[in-house]
Formats: C-alpha cells, structure tokens, sequence
C-alpha cells in the first residue's frame, strides 16, 4: 500500500518537473515583438481586395495612421489595447526589399517600433492573420482622431473608399475612452 501511495505521488510530480524544463515555445506577444532568430520581420502578402499589403510574422496586416505619417508617436495607452505596435525587443527590423525602407522610431514608454518610410506599424486587435478589419477605421484617444488603413509595399497606405472593398470595417466608428463598439 505505501508504494502504490508513493508511486501515485511521483507520477504527478514527474510530469511536474517535466513541464517546467521544457523551453522553446512561442508566445504570440513574442512574434509580435520579433525575434532575433526570425530572418524577416515584415512581409509582403496578397491580400484579396486589398491587393500586396505589408503583414507581420504571424500573417497580419499592418495598418499606419494618418496621423503619425511624420514619425511622432501618438498611438500610446489605451489605443494600444487595439492598435498593437509592431516592436522590437533588439536589433534591427528586417524584409525583403519590396516592403519598403525600414527603420525604428522609439516610442514614449522606450520601445522600438518598426516603422516603413516613416510610417509606424500596428495590428488590429480585431484581425487574424490574412483578415483586414481594419482599414479606413476611424477612432479617438487622448484627444487625436486618427484613420487607420493597411499599409503596402514603399509605405504608401489606401484608404477604405479606394481599396475596392472595405472588408467590413466600420467607417465611423469612434472611442474617447478606449472602447469600442460595432
């Protein structure tokens, strides 16, 4: 009877260990982030009704607003619990030339963004990899009324009524206080 009881202890323990050794795995937050082991952070993908837009590893678009064009981030606390910055934890953002001239632009809480001909790039909270959500969404934080549309190769962006199809963003929809509705 004792060994049954300690064998019956050891097992649960063992897959205990087990699960606390084992490395390697990817969080999400993490390949939005980049990693140093990824060659490329941003890539270039047909999107249907959109044509070649600019993604992140995970296959999600990246969208830069209107009114960060120049480089000065205005994207920051509770617009980014919907708008998620495209960031570096080291190094430097890498694609193929076709994407654009990459570079970094440091946000306000110290983090790198990457960022295309200037442009800041994000993610929709709402999209999935392969799915614009997004584009021609127009919303307010902290007193700035941003536009938001899906970035293309070289940086240019296109807004909703331009693209063909709007995928079903809403075109109006608006937050003061970091909440959204459709």
């Amino acid at each position: 009877m004792k060994r049954l009881i300690t064998l019956g202890m050891a097992i649960p323990a063992a897959l205990a260990l087990a699960a606390c050794g084992s490395s390697g795995t990817t969080t999400s937050a993490a390949k939005v982030a980049g990693s140093p082991t990824s060659p490329q952070n941003v890539f270039v993908r047909h999107l249907s009704g959109f044509g070649s837009v600019l993604v992140d590893q995970t296959g999600e678009a990246l969208y830069s607003p209107n009114l960060e064009a120049s480089g000065k981030i205005l994207c920051v606390t509770a617009c980014t619990a919907f708008w998620k910055p495209l960031t570096l934890s080291s190094g430097n953002p890498t694609a193929s030339a076709a994407v654009g001239k990459l570079g970094l632009i440091k946000r306000p809480d110290g983090s790198m963004q990457v960022a295309v001909n200037g442009k800041p790039l994000y993610t929709f909270a709402q999209d999935s990899p392969g799915k614009v959500t997004g584009n021609g969404f127009h919303d307010q934080f902290g007193g700035h009324h941003f536009t938001w549309n899906v970035v293309h190769p070289g940086g240019t962006t296109t807004s909703a009524a331009n693209s063909g199809t709007n995928a079903g963003a809403p075109s109006s929809t608006t937050s003061s206080n970091g909440s959204y509705s459709y």
